[in-house]
């Protein structure tokens, strides 16, 4: 049987579907992890058509999966012209589907610990989760270059193998680095027990050798967790008891 001169038979019909959700979810990939992101540096990124691009960020916008941001603040004096570039990042939908593991359980859990054997409990456990991440990150540290950029690259990668979604950024003016963690994958736990965000600073600190700040945090709000790192300080070797702090501004926080 023939319809409009083409054989009809048993087997699907092949279209891009398939391959448009395939890209739809690596963008959403980049945009947690690099947001905020515009689409033109998506396109950049992937080697895609800025046109089509723009097509699956309306898609993921009007999926609740995104969401615009004001993006970075322009350099003083600096003009652009023609409209102002969107920037978009990951929102609170994303997040929850990216989870990892069962949170509700693991936040009743923690809650009756600390109902049973007191706050200072949940510390503790905070404490132990955050000394194995360590264990597993010093090897990585430890092989990397001698600059402060090789290292705090280094406990990026590392990171990612855990689901951080962590990338690497300059700070203002060159005077630091900005270790940004895209996803949390314990996100809900941290949003009810800080002591998670506090301890995991602290491992950051001590493997970088160096003062470091949280900023930000997915726990409170924002959308990627930010540590500050400075750039002129000596580093000390990897594992070294430095000091370490949380923005007074951001005390809530996340992985």
């Amino acid at each position: 049987m023939e319809r409009n001169g083409r054989a009809l038979t048993n087997q699907p019909v092949t279209s891009d579907a398939a391959t448009d959700c395939a890209t739809r979810a690596h963008i959403l990939r980049l945009v947690v992890a690099q947001g905020p992101v515009t689409a033109g540096e998506i396109a950049s990124e992937l080697r895609l058509a800025s046109a089509g691009i723009r097509r699956h960020l309306g898609e993921l916008e009007a999926g609740g999966l995104i969401e615009q941001h004001p993006g970075p603040t322009p350099a003083p004096g600096g003009r652009g012209r023609g409209r102002p570039a969107r920037y978009f990042v990951a929102s609170s939908t994303a997040h929850r589907e990216l989870k990892q593991g069962s949170d509700d359980l693991a936040v009743e859990a923690i809650e009756y610990l600390a109902q049973a054997a007191g706050p200072g409990a949940v510390g503790g456990l905070a404490r132990q989760r955050a000394q194995r991440l360590e264990q597993r990150y010093t090897d990585a540290i430890g092989q990397a270059g001698p600059g402060l950029e090789d290292r705090i690259t280094a406990l990026a990668a590392a990171m990612n193998a855990d689901g951080y979604a962590a990338t690497v950024r300059p700070g203002p003016r060159g005077l630091t680095l900005q270790l940004c963690q895209g996803h949390c994958p314990v996100h809900r736990v941290a949003r009810v027990f800080p002591q998670f965000c506090e301890a995991e600073t602290d491992v950051i600190g001590r493997l970088l050798g160096v003062h470091v700040q949280r900023l930000a945090t997915l726990a409170s709000g924002e959308h990627v967790c930010t540590t500050c790192v400075p750039v002129a300080l000596e580093l000390a070797p990897a594992g070294s008891q430095a000091k370490t702090g949380t923005s007074p501004m951001r005390r809530e926080g996340s992985e």
